[in-house]
């Protein structure tokens, strides 16, 4: 019984000063392994910010080019006829989406979701437009009658609501 005693004496504070050196060194570890994850993820944002940023420089350009009024000047040339700026306006506003996809990886899901909204709208005010006037008429018609649509809109034309959207977003995230 007496060697019990004796080994319980030497044990215990042993086990004390073992459990007791355990606990410090696992919490300096686990905050020496939160300050590095805390430095990486610092480290990634230095990287990705700059992408973001570029990434709502291009959506909004992205905007401005498939906004009727400078899409059908910039599309619209001599001796074409209404069928076929219709069907250039309608493959530029796709050509410019398809090149833009990547940069729904770094906008938000919202802003995505204006821009598609946006591209499908136009592409529906191109298809209207083109309804009006027939596919042999000049194709000076057809760009004055989506102009005129759009003029005549009662709100704001879509690509200009996902670029007052994505203004708003940056202000707040940057």
């Amino acid at each position: 019984m007496n060697s019990i005693v004796e080994i319980l004496k030497i044990f215990i504070p042993a086990a004390a000063v073992f459990a007791a050196t355990y606990f410090l060194v696992k919490r300096f570890l686990d905050n020496d392994q939160k300050r590095r994850e805390h430095q990486l993820k610092i480290s990634a944002q230095a990287v990705i910010t700059p992408l973001k940023i570029q990434a709502y420089e291009r959506i909004i350009i992205f905007l401005e080019r498939i906004n009727p009024n400078s899409l059908v000047v910039r599309v619209n040339k001599n001796n074409m006829n209404a069928r076929q700026l219709h069907l250039d306006l309608i493959s530029t506003v796709k050509s410019e989406y398809e090149h833009n996809l990547s940069q729904q990886i770094y906008i938000s899901e919202g802003a995505w979701q204006f821009v598609k909204t946006a591209k499908e709208e136009i592409i529906q005010l191109i298809n209207i437009s083109s309804s009006k006037v027939t596919s042999d008429a000049n194709s000076s018609d057809l760009a004055i009658m989506i102009l005129n649509i759009t003029a005549n809109l009662d709100k704001k034309l879509p690509s200009e609501a996902a670029i007052e959207f994505i203004k708003r977003e940056i202000a707040q995230t940057f």
